[in-house]
């Protein structure tokens, strides 16, 4: 049985709606959705960095993108009621913990009420089936312990962006109980997503996108915690779990519920161990060169416990971290030696719903 194949061939036809379509994560989705013949309505601020994947394979062309803040409720409700979605997923979102310190208010008004206005959406629509808010690993409360952390575990971020992303859950937790409880009420579900990693991502202040940049400027990568421990797994692999929730829970409320979407526990390793993988496959004699900085906390340890995910939708992983890197790596050089970049997304999409295929 293709399963992979068949959550991709799902979608052929289907509405959907995605906020922050314009991000590194969104694109890929987006470009999932479009290619399996879904209609696709996006609503995103501008892509969030120059160069983005987004503009560089031309996806604007191919479905319906509407620029703007998922805080402007009249402009979202207005996007949303004329793309009247069935399956809609939400993941617009100020995603990082270092600016969050620097904008704390900003986090929080997009974080938490873009996730109420979202839901304000979904509610007010009828055509809606499916409802998927993709959050953070972050979410949890962490002490820094070296264990993995279960869906059943308390929700309570340190700093502005994880504590905004457990907001997020525990709004979206309320409306499910208030709004949408009934048999006929859309399916509402959170994705508790752990690091993605892949080629074309090319935001500030994140490891394997300092290492591309490295890399395009011939330089050695240079890290500031490099003993921090994250869930890292290459950006397909969450994509197409949050396709099939979305899909399985469509069909049925059955499996509606909190998730956590990670990799294997073997492959949440330290930012080090990331960045000397990326030196080693890339070669040229790159190394990896530590300059701590004092910045403001971090969380040292993250793991993800993924039992739930698997017994639910008998989910696998199917890349390893060697072969993210490696991946990520090959299409790097494709965008620095301006080759074909949308054909290469391409090529990896294909391969890995091919691996999929084996593997589930």
């Amino acid at each position: 049985m293709d399963k992979a194949s068949d959550i991709i061939s799902f979608y052929k036809g289907k509405k959907v709606f995605i906020t922050g379509h314009t991000g590194f994560k969104g694109t890929y989705l987006t470009k999932l959705l479009v290619d399996a013949g879904a209609s696709v309505t996006g609503y995103s601020l501008n892509p969030p960095t120059s160069p983005s994947l987004f503009e560089l394979i031309g996806l604007e062309d191919e479905m319906e993108s509407v620029i703007g803040d998922i805080r402007d409720m009249d402009k979202l409700w207005e996007a949303f009621e004329k793309a009247d979605p069935e399956i809609v997923f939400h993941l617009a979102a100020q995603p990082l913990v270092r600016y969050s310190y620097e904008e704390p208010r900003l986090t929080y008004e997009t974080n938490v009420m873009g996730t109420v206005n979202m839901l304000e959406c979904v509610r007010r629509t009828p055509s809606v089936r499916s409802f998927l808010n993709v959050t953070t690993d972050k979410v949890y409360e962490n002490n820094d312990l070296d264990m993995a952390f279960s869906e059943d575990m308390p929700l309570d971020g340190y700093d502005p962006y994880s504590n905004s992303k457990s907001c997020s859950e525990l709004v979206t937790h309320s409306y499910k109980k208030s709004f949408f409880s009934s048999p006929q009420s859309p399916a509402i579900s959170t994705a508790r997503a752990g690091n993605v990693i892949g080629g074309g991502d090319f935001a500030l202040d994140r490891i394997v996108p300092d290492c591309v940049r490295a890399a395009e400027k011939g330089e050695n990568i240079v890290l500031r915690n490099p003993q921090a421990i994250r869930p890292y797994q290459h950006v397909l692999e969450p994509l197409l779990i949050y396709l099939e929730i979305a899909k399985s829970t469509f069909e049925s409320k059955e499996k509606e519920g909190y998730y956590n979407v990670g990799p294997d526990i073997s492959d949440c390793i330290s930012t080090g161990d990331i960045a000397t993988k990326f030196a080693e496959s890339w070669g040229k004699g790159m190394e990896v060169m530590v300059k701590r900085d004092d910045g403001p906390h971090e969380a040292s340890f993250l793991k993800l416990d993924c039992r739930k995910l698997k017994d639910v939708f008998g989910w696998r992983s199917v890349w390893n971290i060697d072969e993210a890197i490696k991946k990520t790596v090959e299409m790097s050089r494709v965008y620095i030696e301006k080759g074909d970049l949308k054909k290469e997304m391409e090529r990896q999409i294909a391969a890995y719903i091919k691996a999929a295929n084996d593997k589930w």
